[in-house]
């Protein structure tokens, strides 16, 4: 890993370089390693470093930027070359925002010494438990056990510097019988919060009661959520509407609703980097401090989530949610490090209140179809179950479902107490999330 030191004499050497423009650097190092596990035993363990430099530099309004992962002089020059020669053809950007300059940073703690030392051994004794777990049911558990340190320093011409440590760990399995599949999943800065035994008898549990799944008509029927399914719902949520740029576009799902009462007044969804039962970090990639934002407030949607650029066109301040330059093309701003609140209700209890319904445990596959309601399309996966006069009557087979993820919030009945944080391996989206219950969900077919 590179130090704060070190890290900073590297950008230095790339900035004194791109002289007389402007110009910012990301530096982000990675130390990850992964334990993969299928048929009940380890069959893969891998350890990767690795160090990515984004390069943006500014000739006026136009931008030019290049990456690499070289840190050799002859790299840095090449570097520097490419992203000049990007910006001489690039057309101007009359919206540009400019570069800012120093801020001072909230303090956050997201670095656990023991996540960055974990070894092989620690991390295959946690998957053997699950493994035996599995065996001794007749079931085949396969998933992974990662653990990682990762680094990202930020600065620009205009003296703005930031650099941020943390760890992450992360266990997910799925449990498989000749008819049935379980999932779990957990993740955390700090490997100590991960029970990753109880993990694997959750994915147990549900690859056992899945077992004989029988087919239902599809429509609309009450579902229990857990965890899993309610974080790729706020995912679809954020990624396809949370951003001020799909707002500004017209095709964001709150264009229609801000500032009403769009959604049941249980739900409430804010973005805090700041908070340490998150995945937190102080800054985003412009450099900008985070802070928190209330997307919905008791139901009411109270708007979305700003950059520089996006910023400057609405006349207000960023919020801290740039992505990496070479990212920007593809949302804009975005919520990194999503809550949703939680309630009072065990999972056990919401089923326990549901007359007649559905026990979903994630979904899979999901893709938008329309953006104005955030309509979307997609598979239940890994556990669905049916719910008849407050209890599990018997496994489902999958069904396919179109719903608007928005006007589904509108439905919301009771939240669960239990949070999980789930971190999504594409972009380290990080969602802290309950269990919920809601009135009405529409299956348009089965999957088998």
């Amino acid at each position: 890993m590179l130090t704060k030191t070190e890290a900073k004499v590297l950008i230095e050497a790339i900035l004194s370089r791109c002289t007389p423009f402007a110009a910012l650097v990301l530096v982000y190092n990675a130390d990850s390693a992964l334990t993969r596990f299928a048929n009940n035993y380890i069959h893969q363990n891998v350890t990767e470093r690795d160090t990515n430099i984004i390069l943006e530099v500014y000739d006026g309004k136009r931008s030019g930027s290049a990456t690499t992962n070289r840190t050799d002089p002859a790299g840095l020059d090449e570097l520097v070359e490419r992203a000049k020669a990007n910006a001489r053809v690039s057309p101007e950007d009359p919206d540009f925002a400019g570069l800012a300059g120093p801020a001072e940073y909230g303090l956050t703690q997201a670095f656990d010494e023991v996540t960055a030392e974990y070894s092989p051994d620690e991390r295959a004794a946690g998957v053997g438990v699950v493994c035996r777990t599995a065996a001794e049911k007749d079931l085949n558990a396969s998933g992974a056990f990662t653990t990682e340190t990762t680094e990202l320093a930020f600065a620009n011409t205009e003296g703005m510097f930031a650099y941020n440590v943390r760890t992450r760990a992360e266990f997910q399995a799925t449990v498989m019988s000749d008819d049935s599949s379980g999932r779990a999943a957990g993740a955390s800065w700090r490997v100590a919060d991960l029970d990753v035994a109880a993990l694997g008898a959750e994915a147990v549990r549900k690859a056992e009661l899945g077992r004989n799944p029988r087919a239902v008509d599809p429509g609309r029927y009450a579902v229990v959520f857990d965890p899993y399914a309610v974080s790729d719902l706020l995912g679809s949520l954020n990624i396809y509407g949370m951003s001020a740029q799909a707002v500004q576009e017209g095709r964001s799902w709150m264009n229609s609703r801000m500032g009403k009462p769009a959604m049941s007044p249980l739900v409430s969804i804010w973005d805090d980097g700041l908070d340490p039962t998150g995945y937190p970090i102080p800054f985003d990639y412009e450099g900008t401090p985070r802070q928190r934002v209330d997307i919905v407030k008791h139901g009411v949607v109270m708007g979305p989530v700003y950059d520089r650029y996006t910023a400057r066109k609405d006349g207000v301040q960023s919020t801290g949610h740039a992505i990496p330059p070479n990212m920007r093309f593809f949302t804009g701003p975005i919520a990194l490090n999503l809550f949703m609140a939680p309630g009072e209700a065990s999972t056990e209890a919401l089923i326990a209140g549901t007359e007649r319904g559905l026990y979903i445990t994630r979904f899979w596959y999901t893709r938008v179809v329309t953006f104005p309601d955030c309509v979307v399309t997609g598979m239940t996966r890994d556990g669905v179950f049916l719910v008849e006069d407050g209890e599990i009557a018997h496994p489902v087979k999958n069904l396919r479902f179109t719903q608007s993820y928005a006007n589904a919030l509108a439905n919301v009945e009771a939240v669960g107490s239990e949070e999980r944080l789930l971190i999504s391996d594409f972009g380290g989206f990080a969602n802290r999330v309950p269990a919920l219950k809601l009135s009405e969900w529409n299956f348009t077919g089965s999957t088998v």
